[in-house]
């Protein structure tokens, strides 16, 4: 999912200005029967550009029922434009965020069934707060389980694993071949930091077992199975 915006202040369009011809179309369709389809076709290539912000405002109507839409999806698709923002956009869209913000926070408090959403609207959470690194489709791996980083002293292709076939650092495919490994080191909640530990506790919260403990594994620290060299996960899934 990309999440580059114009980032060119010069060339932002004017506040006044609609989305493009194809995006209104599509808003407009939207309380029927083909409304999967209409979300599908908003968020066509999940990239982020210029038209996507100047969609802000409608999605924000749709996100507290004052247009016809599924909320959930208009909060979705509004946080992957928001952890794209810039200074200027974030600037502009100031009072569609504030809005927004409560009813991605009521949507997370209601999201225990099904980790993807909950990882999801957690991102969406940080994006409407302003934070431009978690958000930004970097969490994630806590619902596939995985990163995949690059050793900061060797530069080894490493994936991060800590789902069914165990909790290591692999320097390469570990499913299909027997990769060297070398076993991590899960931070301990009581010691994470203020953004890891409220993360840990709305997993723990909401009763997602498993993004809770991968989020010990993404803050903890990793020993390189190539060089040896142990590193911090977080810095380097940062770097990707």
């Amino acid at each position: 999912m990309s999440t580059h915006s114009s980032g060119d202040p010069t060339t932002a369009a004017p506040a006044a200005a609609a989305p493009s011809r194809s995006a209104s179309a599509a808003f407009a369709r939207l309380g029927g029967e083909d409304d999967q389809q209409v979300w599908s076709d908003l968020c066509h290539q999940e990239s982020v550009d210029e038209d996507s912000f100047l969609a802000l405002p409608h999605l924000t109507a749709i996100a507290t029922g004052r247009a016809p839409g599924e909320p959930q999806e208009a909060v979705l698709m509004a946080g992957l434009i928001a952890s794209a923002a810039d200074e200027e956009h974030t600037a502009r869209y100031a009072g569609e965020v504030s809005a927004l913000l409560p009813v991605a926070r009521r949507l997370l408090d209601a999201a225990t069934d099904h980790p993807p959403t909950f990882v999801y609207l957690l991102q969406c959470v940080l994006a409407f707060e302003g934070e431009r690194v978690w958000s930004a489709g970097r969490l994630e791996g806590l619902f596939v389980q995985e990163y995949e980083i690059e050793c900061p002293h060797c530069t080894s292709e490493l994936f991060i694993a800590f789902g069914d076939h165990g909790t290591f650092a692999a320097a390469g495919d570990y499913v299909t071949a027997d990769p060297a490994r070398a076993e991590l080191l899960p931070a301990d909640p009581a010691t994470l930091g203020p953004l890891p530990a409220r993360l840990h506790r709305a997993a723990s919260r909401a009763g997602h077992a498993q993004v809770a403990l991968g989020l010990t594994y993404l803050f903890g620290r990793a020993t390189c199975p190539d060089c040896g060299a142990a590193f911090a996960v977080a810095e380097q899934v940062e770097e990707r």
